[in-house]
């Protein structure tokens, strides 16, 4: 379940989950409201809603509150990728700040930190020995110290969800949620912001 511009487009994963075929695509719905989506869903048979287990979704919460009143049995999960796109946000927004800080003006070419936006991105298991290399430079300079945290924790993240034992991946993000919902110094706002988010739908992240 996601928005895109003014439209719900509501997918059924049953296939994927059962391993039997690609998502399928239910519906487009106009609007991406709670309204929206809790008259589409009010419109399904009774049957259909009852045989509903999860609900994934990205993080507007009105698709939390549709899911809460018309599928009380469903559990809701934030999907993955909207977990990690916000924290790859948070990541980036730390990067042009502290780009824009330390050297007055947006990232260019040959900027260090503009230069090593994308292997940010990168999980670090996956990091060449060159990519590894640039980043361990990146993040000597004691004014880039704000992006290296920042990018601990969107590392942590993704590393919990490649994590092939459940029980360990959920202890994994609970603990960063934990590490992000309190304490944060104030000069990580980019952090503090993320950790309001993930506290407030820690529920719906671990369900997963």
């Amino acid at each position: 379940l996601t928005r895109h511009r003014r439209i719900t487009v509501v997918i059924d994963l049953t296939p994927v989950r059962d391993d039997t075929a690609p998502a399928r695509l239910l519906d487009m719905v106009e609007g991406r409201s709670k309204h929206a989506f809790k008259t589409w869903l009010a419109a399904r048979p009774q049957e259909w809603r009852a045989n509903v287990e999860v609900v994934a979704m990205d993080g507007f919460t009105g698709f939390k509150t549709a899911t809460t009143e018309e599928l009380p049995d469903a559990t809701p999960v934030l999907d993955p990728f909207h977990v990690v796109r916000l924290a790859g946000d948070a990541l980036d927004r730390t990067r042009q700040r502290v780009q824009q800080d330390t050297l007055g003006h947006r990232g260019h070419a040959g900027d260090p930190l503009y230069g090593v936006r994308r292997t940010l991105h990168t999980g670090a298991s996956f990091l060449t020995e060159k990519q590894t290399a640039r980043l361990d430079a990146v993040f000597a300079v004691e004014e880039h110290v704000e992006v290296e945290a920042t990018w601990g924790i969107y590392q942590r993240i993704v590393a919990a969800y490649r994590e092939p034992d459940k029980k360990k991946a959920k202890e994994m993000m609970r603990s960063v949620i934990d590490s992000v919902s309190s304490g944060v110094p104030a000069m990580l706002a980019e952090i503090r912001r993320l950790g309001r988010t993930l506290k407030q739908r820690a529920a719906d992240v671990l369900a997963f």
